[in-house]
């Protein structure tokens, strides 16, 4: 018998138009606990408008919006999220650790001062002046501040945006803890190997509707397409008449194939170059259901 998991945010045929634009068109959206969630959809398709009615920070023209039950401006909904936005505009002249315990003052009950900058791996930092810091160290100290108060549903708005590989992957495993104490997280992000590593659920938006949700694995599900890379001298402008062959290019002494037929092509490319080496085969990933998925215009419907 299958638990149900608790809804504690949704958003029930929401629409948000300014002016002429409709920037959410009766989307309905659900947040469960425990649960990373991904937002994708590409530039205007209206992530950061349903971003914003959950953090009541615009009204809806139709539809509901419900923050663990209650108004999304309501304090006692208020006081149980984090937010790392985009932007943020703090006070540069105050230290990292005065600014954690003016947000930390906020929360009924908070984190430690401590427990939130090894979370945020910020320890280094808390006795700097928050405008002396990198763009980068900026970014892990909003990512301190959205979960010092303990929240029990965070947002990331493109989190790891100007981090060095190694702060985004420290960032990725304090995620992944904050998931596992059972904080629901929603991320927005323009990585998309960033939302295949954490996402437990991939919802893709476009022109302010749901194109498309489900598991990573459900989604990639969805393009046939399989990635081909080995070492030949093989022709790729010949390559690209073979049947089922989308797409092949040369990079170096690599080809690249992709193919909804994995294994005819395989074959054939082994008859017609035994000297081929370094082979590589990979199922399309989530860049490409991407793709394909926001190329459509009429949502789809769930997919398991």
């Amino acid at each position: 018998m299958e638990t149900s998991v608790e809804v504690i945010a949704r958003l029930s045929g929401a629409v948000k138009r300014y002016g002429a634009l409709t920037a959410l068109d009766g989307m309905d959206l659900m947040l469960h606990r425990g649960e990373l969630l991904a937002l994708l959809g590409p530039n205007g398709a209206g992530k950061s408008t349903a971003i914003s009615l959950l953090l009541g920070l615009v009204h809806a023209d139709a539809g509901r919006v419900e923050l663990f039950g209650r108004h999304p401006q309501e304090i006692d909904a208020r006081r149980r999220i984090g937010v790392m936005l985009q932007s943020a505009a703090l006070p540069g002249t105050l230290r990292v650790s005065e600014l954690l315990r003016l947000t930390m003052s906020y929360y009924p009950t908070p984190r430690s001062l401590e427990e939130s900058a090894q979370l945020a791996g910020i320890t280094d930092l808390l006795s700097r002046r928050y405008v002396a810091l990198s763009g980068g160290q900026q970014r892990r100290v909003q990512f301190a501040l959205a979960l010092c108060g303990r929240p029990e549903l965070l947002f990331l708005d493109e989190p790891t945006v100007g981090m060095d590989i190694d702060a985004r992957q420290k960032l990725w495993v304090a995620i992944r803890r904050l998931v596992a104490e059972g904080c629901a997280v929603v991320l927005t992000t323009h990585y998309l190997e960033e939302a295949e590593a954490l996402a437990q659920r991939v919802v893709v938006l476009g022109k302010g509707r749901v194109l498309s949700e489900g598991s990573v694995d459900a989604l990639r599900s969805r393009v046939a397409m399989t990635r081909i890379r080995c070492v030949s001298d093989l022709d790729a402008a010949a390559l690209m008449r073979w049947p089922h062959v989308a797409h092949a290019e040369r990079d170096g002494v690599h080809i690249h194939v992709h193919t909804d037929a994995p294994e005819n092509v395989l074959r054939r490319l082994l008859d017609a170059d035994p000297a081929l080496s370094e082979l590589e085969v990979r199922r399309a990933g989530l860049a490409e259901a991407f793709t394909e998925l926001t190329r459509e215009d009429v949502p789809e419907k769930e997919v398991a």
